[in-house]
């Protein structure tokens, strides 16, 4: 066991939690829309996420065309920026420019992807979603190498996923990335030069409860991603023994469950700041749906993905996905990475030790100072990705037999 901690300092955040009957009652105030306006705004100016990569003159362009809570009129305020990119990428397109078109597309993408964060609970987020795919599978066209759209049949509707692979020698290892609780596939494929310059491929999916998933969060919602490994193996491209995980957030689950259930198929797993055991338990929950770390609809976005409206429901569903309830904490497992901060008030540092201190031995890397995911202002999610998570599990999977 390695336990690598690193000083830094948490980031604050913001929430806005829209919700009705008793759940309101036990769970912190929404944030106010002027409230939740200036936190946004600060995140722009400081490229944080959710709203790494907007320009922060946009950001403040849209705030000023919003004026309540009401989540159609946010999409739309944001929509209408997207939109002009568009229509640029599409000029330039046409005038045979195809970087500026690109650019302009993986713009369009991205705002839009805001307009619908962090999950589509209304009509105009909905729009803004289908929208965001159009805008970042014409941008994709345009990369190099170009990620292929994969639809492999599942139980009557279909996983869809990304599957770029680098150029060059065959066959390679290969990255399955997960999506989290509100960001999609899309955040992953567009963030895989780091593996494909390393020659690893990378195959993007969005977690059950989100994006295009075929189903919704539940015992035994891993068997997508068993599905997917075994179309992987179908492919001659891709070498099916130095297939690793990775899975940050919400999607740090699945990595983790999928290290014990799949540990034959896997060579290695990194779980950052993923839901374990505590987290799923009502006495966690009833106190994180509070956080201001997370920006806004906490409790809606985590809802959604079990399939429930009430915070009785939610508070009911959630312990019997506990990998300690189901059996399995203690099982051996594929090697792990395991990453987050000290002070995540999303999912409870606890897990983290409990998943450490459980089974096969695993290597971690804290960071005393950091809040979910490990991210602060000294190491924010982009370093931590560059320098922590993405080289360690690249050794890995560059190791041969």
């Amino acid at each position: 066991m390695i336990v690598q901690r690193w000083t830094g300092w948490a980031c604050t955040a913001g929430l806005l939690v829209l919700l009705q009957g008793t759940a309101s009652a036990q769970i912190a105030p929404s944030r106010t829309i002027e409230e939740l306006k200036a936190e946004t705004q600060a995140r722009a100016d400081r490229n944080a996420y959710p709203l790494t990569g907007l320009k922060p003159a946009e950001v403040r362009e849209a705030l000023s065309n919003i004026r309540t809570l009401d989540r159609d009129e946010w999409a739309a305020a944001w929509s209408v920026i997207a939109e002009r990119y568009v229509e640029k990428a599409e000029a330039a397109e046409a005038a045979g420019q195809r970087n500026e078109a690109s650019e302009n597309y993986l713009n369009a993408w991205r705002v839009f992807s805001f307009a619908r964060w962090p999950t589509t609970n209304s009509p105009g987020k909905v729009k803004a979603y289908e929208r965001s795919l159009q805008a970042f599978r014409h941008h994709a066209r345009f990369t190099d190498p170009a990620p292929e759209v994969v639809r492999i049949p599942f139980e009557g509707k279909e996983i869809v996923g990304y599957l770029r692979l680098p150029n060059g020698t065959r066959p390679v290892p290969l990255v399955l990335s997960i999506s989290a609780l509100d960001s999609r596939k899309e955040d992953n494929i567009e963030r895989s030069d780091i593996y494909v310059k390393r020659g690893i491929g990378v195959f993007a999916l969005d977690m059950p409860g989100t994006g295009e998933a075929p189903l919704k969060i539940d015992v035994g919602s891993e068997r997508m991603f068993s599905r997917a490994l075994d179309y992987l193996a179908t492919r001659p491209e891709i070498d099916a023994k130095r297939i690793g995980v990775q899975g940050g957030s919400w999607a740090g689950h699945w990595a983790a469950k999928l290290a014990i259930v799949e540990r034959e198929r896997l060579k290695a797993v990194v779980s950052q700041g993923g839901p374990i055991h505590f987290y799923f338990q009502p006495e966690w929950q009833t106190k994180a749906l509070g956080t201001r770390e997370y920006l806004f609809d906490l409790f809606p976005a985590r809802a959604s993905v079990y399939g429930v409206s009430t915070l009785e429901e939610f508070l009911a569903y959630g312990p019997r996905l506990s990998l300690k309830n189901e059996g399995l904490i203690a099982k051996p497992s594929a090697p792990m990475f395991l990453v987050n901060g000290d002070h995540d008030s999303q999912v409870p540092i606890a897990d983290l030790d409990l998943m450490l201190h459980s089974g096969s031995p695993k290597e971690a890397w804290v960071n005393p100072g950091g809040g979910h995911m490990g991210r602060s202002v000294d190491w924010p999610d982009g370093r931590i990705f560059r320098e922590v998570v993405a080289p360690w599990l690249a050794r890995r999977l560059r190791q041969s037999e």
